[in-house]
């Protein structure tokens, strides 16, 4: 798409856009930024969304990643990083956990809605299910195991701490109860809390925001030292404490600051 839009010599070309914001490598998405061709590259640092605590916090994850964009926060708008019992939205790492917070809230009586619905939930729940009654699955996130127990298994590695959310969802509440929450989601106008993933968050803006507690910290070497943490993950961080205009609760990502010392 990009390609095509590069080869109009004829008409005058403007890109705008954040490499910092690529969230979907893992799917096969490139930056074209990247290879833009272009005379002139200028940065929009000066953000009005969110004030200068905000703009600190982002600085901190842009920081780890290859690019020298720094923002500036809006000077009329004083942000802050705080503790929030009452966040207007609530920010995951992954779709169980965000389900696990929406089943939370339900069960206190509360009206929530999930960005982008249910269904995706639903899926997993049900592809869960299938491997629970010895049926293989083409869910995309669970196709290469061949029971539940596989899946439990490999959540309890390392490598397979992503799914350890879904695991300690499915165990805990059971696919029907998990599938009764979905059908259960309000319209986000009608919303006590709004649930997301951080993915699905992209774009979006609420004036406090919390980070749930799936972002793990990165893992420390033989030697005590902190292991690198992948331009993916930092990205996503940086996404995700972007969405805040007024107040924030990094919650999850509050282990930056250790990190950075």
């Amino acid at each position: 798409m990009a390609s095509l839009v590069q080869d109009q010599h004829q008409a005058q070309q403007i890109a705008v856009g954040d490499s910092a914001q690529q969230l979907y490598a893992w799917r096969g998405a490139v930056d074209a930024l990247d290879t833009w061709p272009a005379d002139r590259r200028l940065y929009l640092s000066q953000s009005w969304r969110f004030g200068p605590k905000v703009a600190e916090e982002a600085n901190k994850w842009l920081s780890l990643l290859p690019t020298s964009l720094r923002l500036a926060g809006n000077p009329n708008l004083a942000s802050e990083i705080t503790e929030l019992a009452a966040p207007n939205a609530i920010l995951c790492r992954t779709n169980a956990a965000a389900m696990g917070k929406v089943m939370a809230f339900l069960a206190g009586g509360a009206r929530v809605a999930l960005v982008g619905g249910g269904a995706a939930i639903k899926r997993l729940a049900e592809a869960a299910q299938d491997l629970k009654d010895g049926r293989r699955t083409s869910h995309p996130e669970l196709f290469l195991f061949n029971s539940w127990g596989e899946v439990q298994d490999f959540a309890g590695e390392p490598s397979g701490r992503d799914l350890k959310p879904l695991v300690d969802l499915i165990d805990t509440h059971g696919v029907e109860e998990i599938i009764r929450a979905a059908d259960s989601l309000s319209e986000e106008r009608r919303a006590d809390v709004i649930v997301s993933t951080a993915h699905k968050s992209k774009g979006r803006e609420w004036d406090d925001v919390l980070i749930a507690d799936d972002f793990p910290e990165p893992e420390r070497d033989e030697d005590g030292e902190w292991k690198t943490v992948d331009d993916a993950d930092a990205m996503l961080a940086y996404v995700s404490v972007t969405r805040a205009r007024l107040r924030l609760d990094r919650g999850g990502l509050g282990w930056i600051d250790a990190y950075l010392s």
